[in-house]
């Protein structure tokens, strides 16, 4: 894995950098293991960009891979330990990015992740920490950026919503596509809102990508037979292969950027189209 992996992708038309001189937080910046995973990919490719890149993360040990992955551009991405389901944690973290650089531009909201069950299965517990993990975390980060957004007229937020949120995507996950579908809904709101400030808000609605995450999902439920997962979930998509984190990065990093300024309240779905064919 190395920055050419991903420059090759990301920069922009005529090698130009569309983020330079912008300031951006992305959460769930670092990764389970080694690879491309969403919120890995993103922060690279903005910083590449010439983004200056606050990478949050809870453990900031995770961070460690994205500086490594980054290579040069490395020196433009700034590793937050926030806990984006404490008001208090993202409240701190905007604090001391305005403080340093009286501006955010750009925020992408990638944290979360799935439990299995329906709502029988599920606990109450499971159902409450899902909806912290994949929905309030949204709202707090965009409660707290906003303002300065609003201040100065001008911003894009992107948000990662998952074609679980929109469709079955193969297994009962009720909490985590219910929120999902609420990561949609709360962007074409906030997008409405604040449209005429300057402010765009859309989704990125990855679909069954293969990312370190994946791998540590499919370990824990399979018994560590990732590949049998993989093997399951490979026909349900038409394209015929497996996306990356790299895949949803461009897409964030366009609805992001200037190119996009009349895109807003909308959702890009980056599924090798999944989510398009009827069974």
């Amino acid at each position: 894995m190395t920055t050419s992996d991903i420059r090759n992708v990301h920069l922009g038309p005529g090698g130009r950098s569309r983020f330079a001189g912008k300031v951006a937080i992305v959460t769930g910046a670092g990764s389970v293991g080694a690879g491309w995973g969403n919120g890995r990919a993103v922060a690279v490719a903005l910083a590449i960009e010439g983004a200056e890149v606050i990478a949050a993360d809870r453990d900031l040990q995770s961070l460690a891979g994205t500086l490594e992955a980054a290579g040069e551009a490395s020196t433009r991405i700034h590793p937050v330990a926030c806990d984006v389901t404490s008001s208090a944690s993202v409240a701190a973290m905007v604090g001391d990015a305005l403080a340093r650089w009286q501006r955010i531009d750009v925020l992408v909201n990638n944290v979360g992740g799935p439990a299995p069950g329906g709502p029988v299965e599920m606990s109450e517990e499971v159902w409450d920490s899902q909806v912290d993990l994949n929905l309030k975390s949204v709202f707090l980060t965009c409660k707290h950026v906003l303002p300065s957004m609003l201040a100065r007229r001008s911003g894009a937020i992107v948000n990662v919503s998952s074609t679980s949120g929109i469709r079955w995507t193969g297994n009962a996950q009720v909490a985590y596509a219910a929120t999902k579908a609420g990561v949609i809904q709360l962007s074409r709101v906030v997008a409405v809102q604040h449209a005429s400030a300057g402010i765009r808000v859309n989704s990125v609605v990855p679909g069954q990508l293969h990312t370190p995450l994946v791998d540590v999902l499919a370990a824990e439920r399979t018994g560590g037979d990732v590949q049998a997962l993989l093997d399951q979930r490979l026909p349900r998509i038409p394209a015929g292969f497996f996306g990356d984190g790299r895949d949803t990065a461009a897409a964030v990093l366009f609805l992001a950027s200037d190119e996009a300024r009349f895109v807003n309240g909308t959702e890009l779905v980056v599924d090798g189209a999944m989510s398009a064919r009827c069974d």
